[in-house]
């Protein structure tokens, strides 16, 4: 298996970053843009996309800043990779951007973005943005 390649993207979305936090930290935010059902147990999230399932492990989380999980499956595999969905405020203009992070197999990385994309395009619009 060849090894994921971290990359990051950054979208700028007009929200308040308690409305954005709300929308990537709770089952029911994330049921909204991201999957088609979130479950949480303890801190395992489980995403539902057209019948199948995905775990992830809540890593890390920010209060209305950020949230950071692993997919259960890299965690077996011992990979140290994951995802990071952070909050950043311009100190000068107040604008709101999302800095997405994740791993993805080299060539993968422009598919792995254009599927963030289409992710936070429905997070917008979901949100009035």
């Amino acid at each position: 298996m060849s090894d994921k390649v971290k990359f990051e993207m950054e979208i700028e979305v007009k929200s308040s970053t308690s409305v954005l936090y709300g929308m990537i930290s709770t089952p029911s935010g994330l049921s909204e843009w991201f999957a088609d059902d979130v479950n949480i147990k303890g801190d395992i999230f489980t995403f539902f996309w057209d019948g199948a399932s995905e775990d992830a492990k809540l890593i890390t989380k920010k209060k209305g800043q950020s949230v950071k999980y692993q997919w259960v499956e890299d965690i077996e595999d011992g990979l140290k990779t994951y995802f990071e969905i952070f909050i950043r405020v311009d100190e000068l203009t107040n604008d709101v951007a999302l800095i997405i992070t994740d791993f993805a197999e080299e060539d993968e990385i422009e598919e792995a973005q254009l599927l963030w994309q289409n992710q936070i395009d429905k997070l917008k619009k979901t949100i009035g943005s």
